[in-house]
């Protein structure tokens, strides 16, 4: 049979023109996008949470999650072996730490696509580990150190406001406001507030940079140097002691009258510890009174900050002296800085 070219080329040009039309589906049809719809924790799975903690675990809920391969929050991925999936859920565990002391969005990512849900992630309580300097005029600029300073709404000495001069989540530097002879540090963030464990300033100075007048060094079976230059807590100098026997000691001590210690609650002072006297003792005690003191060990090489609670120094009413004893049965050497109470 003879084929006509021109009627074959006519009829394939009018093939072009007829719709085409597939059963095939999309993959979006096969395989949806997965949803983020409510964050729950593994206790009570029926009640929606408007906000968790960093470190916590919870059950992200949603559909089409089965295919998870990744949770991140606000970009912090979760750990592989911290997170399960399954079409409804995703259990997992928030990382320790987070960029934003609130604000952290939570992502889930599967095979075919990924979803984002804002949610509230707080940042633990604040955590003060410590400050610098220990005392200071009005307008001092104070560093505190620690954790969970994301932020830091504000910082008081007591009751009293200070200015924020910066902040980072691990550090936070304030001007000391007027009003403050002594006190504990507040730290207060959008997550809870917490206090410092040493206080700030002192309520009455026996040595700083040199003994207060009326105080004078009385020490016995050692070595010392009020004005010691290196090291220094705080300013310019420190007492350095030098015991030549055992059980020396420096010891300074007031002429008459005694200081009433009506109003203080703890006396404060500096050690820096040489290497070789970590593990050492020394007794600390008041008014010649050996037997009410606190003997305290050096735990570690450098400045130590130490604040007793005058309970543990026999409660007494005044002060005339202040003892600090080698109570090791060694010729050690230590230098003692920031001595008063609060």
């Amino acid at each position: 049979m003879k084929y006509n070219t021109n009627a074959w080329a006519i009829f394939s040009a009018l093939l072009l023109l007829v719709p085409t039309f597939s059963c095939k589906k999309g993959k979006a049809d096969l395989y949806p996008l997965p949803t983020l719809t409510e964050v729950t924790d593994l206790n009570n799975r029926s009640v929606s949470l408007s906000a968790v903690n960093y470190g916590d675990w919870v059950i992200l809920k949603g559909t089409n999650l089965s295919t998870t391969y990744k949770v991140d929050f606000n970009n912090v991925l979760a750990a592989d072996s911290l997170f399960y999936a399954d079409d409804t859920s995703v259990t997992v565990k928030i990382p320790p730490v987070l960029p934003h002391p609130s604000r952290n969005p939570i992502t889930v990512t599967t095979k075919y696509g990924s979803a984002t849900l804002d949610f509230t992630i707080l940042q633990p309580p604040p955590i003060i580990t410590s400050f610098d300097p220990m005392a200071g005029p009005v307008g001092q600029t104070v560093t505190i150190t620690g954790n969970h300073f994301g932020g830091v709404t504000s910082v008081t000495f007591g009751s009293i406001p200070a200015t924020i001069l910066s902040s980072t989540s691990t550090q936070i530097q304030v001007s000391v406001p007027a009003g403050v002879t002594w006190s504990y540090i507040t730290v207060t963030t959008l997550s809870g507030s917490t206090t410092s464990s040493m206080a700030y300033g002192f309520g009455y100075v026996v040595y700083e940079d040199s003994p207060t007048t009326g105080w004078t060094n009385t020490s016995f079976s050692a070595t010392t140097t009020l004005n010691n230059a290196t090291p220094v807590r705080r300013g310019t100098a420190s007492v350095k002691t030098t015991c030549t026997s055992t059980f020396g000691a420096l010891r300074l001590s007031k002429s008459s009258p005694s200081i009433s210690l009506t109003g203080m609650r703890a006396l404060r002072f500096s050690v820096f510890v040489p290497a070789a006297s970590v593990g050492k003792k020394v007794k600390v005690s008041m008014n010649g009174q050996s037997a009410l003191g606190l003997t305290i060990t050096f735990a570690n090489e450098g400045w130590i900050d130490y604040q007793i609670p005058l309970s543990n120094l026999g409660n007494l009413t005044t002060v005339s002296s202040i003892t600090f004893q080698e109570f090791s049965g060694l010729r050690q050497e230590f230098f003692v800085d920031d001595i008063g109470f609060f």
